[in-house]
């Protein structure tokens, strides 16, 4: 997340509570040790920061966002508001964590450049995003309902592929490791409208509120349509990109 951007803790909460859970695969990738110094990157509202702290790691979380720094700080976390895309660490981290927040950043290679300079030599970054394909379908039906209106959606997201990112890590000094492109259809607990609320509204914010609202209402019923469902919920087209780099010893 980027200051540019507005996210609401409470309302990320009530309906996103799933990224954190997912996010439990990523933990296992980095498996932080005892005393390790952590940098999380788009650390939200502190759910997966404090399973770090908890596994006796030093941890300092970021966001861009001040309500979600807030509301890592009331659970007892060290986190502050900041860009990731202009991080001023040096040699600090032993590792470098993400979850779902790099494809809210769209100067990746800004974004490495920090990583690389914040870890220290042998450090390692483990992340995951979204990436080539990932809510095709639903972006899809937002671009379509904002066409309609007279609007075109700002261009927030980005989603690389495999090949696209990892030379981007390369190109900032860090050495892929392992990485996987992978479908994880989603189910969303509180609908698609409490999706479209909590995630979509930095692709609409250059529009007058009567034009989103309309804008959400009709995405809103094309893809209720359109989405498959699973024991009565829907499942958003999510595809991740998870990935381990490290910084040369």
């Amino acid at each position: 997340m980027t200051p540019s951007q507005h996210w609401h803790a409470a309302q990320y909460q009530h309906n996103a509570a799933f990224v954190a859970a997912y996010g439990t695969d990523v933990l296992a990738w980095l498996a932080p040790q005892p005393r390790e110094r952590i940098l999380d990157l788009g650390c939200g509202d502190g759910a997966l920061t404090a399973q770090l702290a908890a596994s006796g790691a030093d941890v300092f979380g970021i966001d861009g966002s001040a309500d979600m720094v807030a509301a890592a700080q009331a659970r007892g976390l060290a986190a502050a508001c900041m860009d990731a895309q202009q991080l001023d660490f040096h040699a600090e981290f032993d590792a470098v964590f993400s979850n779902a927040a790099l494809h809210w950043m769209p100067n990746a290679a800004a974004v490495l450049a920090g990583v690389y300079r914040a870890l220290k030599p042998g450090g390692r970054l483990v992340a995951e995003m979204g990436g080539a394909g990932n809510v095709a379908a639903i972006h899809q039906a937002l671009a379509e309902a904002a066409t309609a209106h007279g609007f075109a959606l700002r261009p927030v997201w980005y989603f690389p592929t495999q090949a696209e990112y990892s030379t981007l890590l390369q190109q900032a000094g860090l050495a892929p490791q392992r990485m996987v492109l992978f479908a994880r259809p989603t189910p969303l607990p509180t609908g698609i409208t409490g999706w479209l609320a909590t995630f979509a509204a930095p692709l609409l914010a250059e529009m007058p509120p009567a034009v989103r609202v309309a804008v959400l209402q009709q995405a809103a019923a094309q893809l209720q349509e359109q989405l498959p469902q699973e024991n009565g919920c829907l499942l958003a087209d999510y595809v991740r990109l998870r990935f381990e780099a490290h910084k040369a010893a």
